[in-house]
């Protein structure tokens, strides 16, 4: 549609707004990362932001949209000397995440280069957006590569092309926002602290307010354009009012006490790097200019602690985001006061130095109060988990036991070091940092013909091809006359993204708490393994009387990791169930995406006791694995002085390896790897650790 939803418009998402006008004020903020579940208007709000943003003023005919007042002295199609300009409205421009890197940042026409002399480039996406939005829906599933120059350029302001001994530069400042759902994937901590501002949005569980959103969609839906006009004068307003904004920014002031309140803030949430200092310094300030003020508040330094350090105090991907305004409250009251106090030591008394719209002595119990609770469960979980009578495993010949009742879930314990997982030879599977692959972008390895447009030039192939003919083209000088079938196509190895497959076992059998505790350790740690590869991830579990997918294939670790904390335990071991289930899991996978390799990861003590012919029907699921040449590790759990074997045996009617849990606490998961080098590299089945 042309008429673009109006900003003024939306219904609730109150974060959202703000931390989106808060960028149109003060572009140094850095961006915002938008992170929500799916229909929340994330990228509606987008849209609508760049309807309020000034009309900018271009040097006329730059295709790099220069500042007449201040033309870049490096613009590719400079120099520019005093005279025409025009104006248009501020752009935005939209990254698919399927897009090239050429599409990003740019391309040289290497064929008019060679064949011309000519240093042609055609400009990406990045000098599009100069001095407007950059806007990626759904930036954690580009690729790596691509958020890296991404990141890059809008950190720089600048980007770099660099193709075969030609360079070109270029101004790339602009806005960047991104949007997520995190339940598809997480960025990784370092690319997340590239984003100034991040934003939790959810859809409303008002009714009221859920129907006043029903009702204007389906308003604009029926008339765009008499839908904007209803908000006209709110969208003038609301555009009047950056502009105001972004002229009394420079005369903002941030004091030392809110300096300092920043610094405090910064440390005591314990922060990596001086990047939050600097955004939180950023944002205080044009939210004060933003609320009219020259002078920075504390209320503004909460609100900017509260948008620029959330996605910083991630250590790993099973830390919950978010912040604790307990303690976030509890700091800036610390180091709180007005500069003019000559006493640094903090009053006691409730009506000392603090915030003055309420005594201190009635702050205390709000701060100290909601800490109570938690503390006190966990003290009181604690006992329970280990006088809690664990289940006797029978040391004898197996047997059927009886059904065990369902037991509570219990809490992980540490995961455990992982090790990296390889196989030899060379996929084609999705980008990544685990398996060998042919991939667009890594080390050159060859040259071929190119098959349609040129992609990657592998110039001394192409040199090469083209020299024993120079005598027959005439040419009998310096020089290089190449045509069009000389030009070779550079082939390139990186490394991709596999699938791991989780089948745990989830019965009575494995429920002693203990045990069960350990074994989610020892999966988190495959699961963080799998996080920093970058692999998709899936759990099965089989219990009672069946298998069920608790999470299908995704690349959200965390999501993983909550769903195995909530697993509950109990009844029979239908360990055919849960391999059929997998082995289905797996097929309709590869019909999703048949380049991606696959892992299977069975955590189990071997038993088979739910079904008819439980053993045989286990055996004969596994040959299906086996048969098609898939990777597969057993965790074996098996505990007790008598030992079975049981899971041993699985893992050889599997055709892969088997680790114990007591390995993969000395070993690190490094019995994970054995065994699996001797998979053939390129079959059909795809096959990987």
């Amino acid at each position: 549609m042309n008429t673009p939803y109006p900003f003024t418009a939306l219904v609730g998402q109150d974060d959202l707004r703000l931390a989106l006008l808060l960028n149109a004020v003060s572009p140094a903020v850095g961006g915002v990362l938008v992170r929500g579940e799916k229909g929340t208007a994330k990228s509606t709000a987008v849209r609508a932001l760049s309807a309020l943003l000034p009309e900018v003023s271009v040097v006329s005919g730059c295709r790099f949209s220069c500042d007449p007042a201040a033309p870049d002295p490096n613009c590719p199609d400079g120099p520019h000397e005093s005279g025409a300009a025009d104006g248009r409205a501020a752009r935005m421009v939209e990254l698919p995440v399927g897009a090239s890197e050429d599409r990003l940042v740019g391309a040289l026409d290497i064929e008019r280069a060679l064949s011309e002399g000519v240093k042609a480039f055609e400009p990406g996406l990045l000098a599009d957006a100069h001095r407007g939005i950059l806007y990626v829906d759904e930036v954690n599933l580009l690729h790596d590569h691509l958020v890296d120059l991404l990141l890059d350029a809008a950190a720089m302001g600048a980007s770099y092309v660099e193709r075969e001994g030609v360079s070109v530069r270029h101004a790339a400042r602009f806005l960047l926002v991104g949007t997520m759902n995190p339940e598809e994937g997480e960025l990784r901590p370092q690319l997340l602290d590239r984003f100034g501002l991040t934003v939790e949005v959810s859809a409303s569980r008002e009714p009221d307010q859920r129907v006043e959103v029903v009702r204007r969609r389906l308003a604009y839906d029926d008339g765009p354009e008499e839908f904007a006009a209803r908000f006209a004068a709110d969208e003038a307003e609301l555009r009047e009012r950056i502009v105001a904004a972004r002229a009394l920014l420079p005369s903002v002031r941030l004091g030392d006490a809110a300096l300092r309140q920043i610094a405090a803030t910064c440390a005591a949430f314990e922060v990596d790097g001086m990047r939050a200092d600097i955004v939180m310094a950023r944002t205080a300030t044009a939210l004060a200019a933003w609320a009219g003020r020259e002078d920075v508040a504390a209320d503004d330094v909460r609100q900017a602690a509260l948008l620029a350090l959330p996605h910083r105090r991630r250590r790993n991907p099973f830390d919950a985001p978010g912040l604790d305004e307990d303690k976030l409250d509890e700091t800036l009251e610390e180091f709180g006061g007005s500069e003019d106090d000559q006493d640094p030591e903090p009053d006691p008394e409730p009506d000392g130095p603090g915030d003055p719209d309420g005594p201190g002595g009635g702050g205390q119990p709000p701060q100290g109060g909601p800490e109570v609770p938690p503390q006190g469960g966990e003290a009181q979980d604690a006992p329970e988990a280990q006088d809690a009578p664990e289940d006797r495993e029978p040391q004898a010949a197996p047997a059927a036991p009886a059904p065990a009742p369902e037991q509570a879930p219990v809490a992980a314990t540490e995961p455990f070091r992982a090790k990296l997982l390889t196989v030899p030879g060379t996929g084609a599977g999705a980008a990544g940092r685990r398996s060998r692959a042919r991939t667009e972008h890594g080390r050159t390895t060859g040259s071929r013909r190119p098959r349609g447009a040129l992609g990657k030039l592998h110039l001394a192939a192409t040199v090469q091809a083209a020299a024993p003919h120079q005598h027959a083209r005439g040419r009998s000088g310096p020089g290089l006359v190449v045509r069009r079938d000389d030009l070779r196509q550079a082939t390139r190895e990186g490394r991709e993204g596999n699938l791991v497959l989780f089948a745990v076992d989830a019965s009575g059998s494995m429920a002693a708490r203990q045990r069960m505790s350990a074994v989610k350790g020892a999966v988190l740690s495959l699961l963080l393994d799998a996080y920093q590869r970058r692999d998709k991830v899936g759990l099965v579990t089989f219990r009672g009387k069946g298998a069920e997918v608790a999470l299908p294939p995704t690349s959200s670790v965390d999501t993983a990791a909550a769903r195995l904390e909530q697993l509950p335990t109990g009844g029979r071991t239908p360990l055919a169930e849960g391999l059929l289930k997998a082995h289905d899991v797996l097929r309709v996978e590869r019909l999703r995406d048949p380049a991606r390799r696959a892992l299977l990861v069975v955590v189990t003590d071997g038993r088979a006791t739910g079904g008819p012919e439980p053993v045989a029907r286990a055996a004969r699921a596994a040959g299906l694995f086996a048969a098609e040449g898939v990777a597969t590790v057993t965790v074996d759990c098996e505990a007790g002085p008598v030992r079975l074997g049981l899971a041993a045996e699985l893992a050889r009617n599997l055709g892969g390896s088997a680790v114990s849990l007591d390995e993969l606490r000395a070993d690190s998961i490094a019995g994970l790897v054995r065994d699996i080098r001797d998979v053939p590299a390129n079959s059909s089945s795809r096959k990987a650790a």
